[in-house]
């Protein structure tokens, strides 16, 4: 077991862990901790506590002290340089004519480098522009191009639910989303109706996937074949949440729901929801 202290440098960011040495922290201080960057100053989102050795990534750099009240200046005086190296950087953009968005700057703690955040529909020469903002700032000079959904993470907003965005309010990383998802939800696949403001897929889809996928194991398909107690039929329509399931009988030709622990599944439906082949059903 190693000994470590969880440490998050955005508001929504990830959590990385950092060795703390003798010092204990608690969740919400302050602290100066090493990073490849250098001095970097950031928030403890997980007091001293011991996990796995295999959940740390060898070497575990350390964190180097609390922060102080000349720390919390410099963070300060670092947002108000950030707010004036962006206007600058707009100007500069401009007056290369690139096509590129800028949407946020960074300072590194010990201002050794400013990084600037930008999108662009397609590859971009920005070797003059770095070399001009090098000319201006004096310092290391890192554009680094990012996508439509770590822009929405930056920027915020609202989502269509009336909520801000959870990458922007919660979220520390991205996870997968597919179409997959949607039709396992019933949704429709309307791009306007499943994609967010960023223009991909939303991420809520994940949020209750697994809910879903453990329903429709155990749920016949639309298109089965099924037993139930007024006789046999096919599935023609499935609410996976109420549990129901509505059934064609055969030989009423009439439509009836059941729950779906009141029917027996005689033959489960193809991958599109075609009816199964009745003289094929079992014995």
């Amino acid at each position: 077991m190693t000994t470590v202290c969880g440490v998050r440098f955005k508001d929504v960011g990830k959590v990385y862990y950092f060795d703390p040495g003798e010092a204990a922290f608690a969740v919400g201080d302050h602290v100066i901790v090493e990073t490849t960057r250098g001095l970097e100053y950031g928030e403890v989102l997980l007091a001293n506590t011991e996990v796995e050795d295999s959940e740390v990534v060898s070497p575990l750099k350390k964190v180097v002290r609390a922060a102080t009240e000349k720390d919390e200046k410099i963070v300060a005086e670092n947002r108000e340089r950030e707010k004036s190296a962006f206007s600058i950087c707009l100007e500069k953009i401009a007056a290369h004519k690139l096509e590129m968005k800028l949407v946020d700057v960074e300072y590194t703690f010990e201002r050794s480098k400013i990084l600037f955040y930008f999108t662009a529909d397609g590859r971009v020469d920005f070797r003059d522009l770095v070399k001009d903002l090098a000319s201006v700032f004096r310092t290391r000079i890192e554009l680094r191009q990012i996508g439509v959904r770590d822009e929405a993470k930056m920027l915020g907003g609202l989502g269509i639910c009336g909520r801000p965005f959870c990458c922007s309010s919660y979220m520390d990383e991205f996870r997968p989303v597919s179409i997959k998802m949607a039709k396992e939800q019933g949704l429709s696949l309307n791009p306007t109706k499943i994609s967010g403001t960023c223009g991909r897929l939303m991420c809520c889809l994940k949020y209750e996937q697994e809910a879903y996928e453990s329903l429709l194991s155990t749920t016949p398909r639309q298109g089965a074949l099924v037993d139930t107690k007024q006789g046999r039929g096919y599935v023609t329509a499935v609410n996976l949440l109420r549990g129901i399931l509505t059934v064609r009988l055969i030989d009423e030709d009439t439509v009836v729901d059941f729950p779906k622990e009141e029917v027996v599944l005689l033959r489960d439906g193809g991958k599109k929801g075609t009816p199964a082949v009745l003289e094929e059903e079992p014995q």
